[in-house]
């Protein structure tokens, strides 16, 4: 994408349709009208790679055929086109089907913990923050290298988490292994699963968007979920239970699994999460004594 590029013209070149119109729907988005009367997004990302990292995790979700995706029309080093989501009202039974079809996605797998998705890369980005998929075979000694400490330590470094506060998350990360729970393969995970990547479709149906697509621990989105809510969690929650029943105790482990989101948010954000994950790592540590 050269300066100049338009929405418009990003769209024409990976649709190969004429626009008809445009609407800004914030500062990085816009929806594009095109000649053959559909309308797809134009998503702009400041960071190089970054939309190419994302067009290839919608890609990788999409192919598990499970949740519904948005077709990716093509991507290049800083734009991303893909269809638009016509959106509706939040259902219980549409949650209730999301929650199954959440676990399919999961049960596709993924060749490691921290694998990318085909095509994407090793440099990859939650939200605005880098994140790097880095495999690894065994989830707690992996999520502790690579989810929650390099956060903790450029939160340390901005002085958003203090020193004795970080000591309580590097505990946590030294007895992962008991907070872990029972071993699980590696689930192809959505990785950045909030509400706002939650779009409730006019066809009934969820569909998801801005994914940090990797492989993970299937409790990890379901964490994310918790975190930040979402409209009928309970059926989400029944859904999944329904398809893939989780393991005892998955709910004293959810603080665990929401270390790293809000780590990543005290980077990005400051103080206020940083608080918060020090009180998830605490709570985490009561239950091993």
């Amino acid at each position: 994408m050269t300066p100049t590029s338009s929405p418009s013209s990003v769209a024409a070149r990976f649709t190969g349709r004429a626009v008809t119109g445009e609407r800004p729907l914030s500062g990085a988005l816009t929806e594009v009208a095109l000649d053959d009367g559909r309308t797809v997004v134009v998503k702009f990302q400041e960071a190089p790679g970054a939309a190419r990292a994302e067009a290839a995790g919608l890609r990788w979700l999409a192919d598990a055929g499970t949740v519904r995706i948005p077709a990716v029309h093509g991507a290049d080093e800083r734009a991303l086109v893909t269809d638009r989501v016509a959106q509706g009202p939040a259902s219980a039974g549409a949650a209730e089907r999301f929650g199954r079809e959440l676990a399919g996605l999961h049960a596709a797998g993924a060749p490691a913990f921290g694998a990318a998705p085909p095509g994407g890369p090793e440099e990859a980005y939650i939200g605005l923050a880098p994140m790097r998929n880095v495999p690894g075979d065994d989830w707690p000694r992996w999520y502790a290298a690579h989810r929650v400490l390099p956060y903790l330590r450029r939160a340390v470094d901005a002085g958003t988490v203090r020193t004795a506060e970080a000591a309580d998350v590097e505990r946590v990360c030294e007895r992962l292994p008991e907070l872990a729970g029972p071993a699980r393969p590696p689930a192809r995970l959505h990785g950045d699963l909030w509400n706002g990547n939650v779009l409730w479709g006019a066809d009934g149906r969820v569909h998801l968007i801005d994914p940090a697509a990797h492989g993970g621990h299937p409790e990890s989105d379901l964490a994310m979920l918790r975190l930040f809510g979402c409209p009928h969690l309970d059926r989400i929650l029944a859904g999944y239970q329904e398809a893939a029943p989780l393991a005892d105790g998955w709910t004293g482990r959810v603080g665990v699994h929401q270390l790293f989101p809000l780590l990543v948010h005290a980077v990005l954000f400051g103080r206020g999460y940083a608080e918060q994950a020090v009180a998830a790592a605490r709570s985490a540590l009561r239950q091993v004594g």
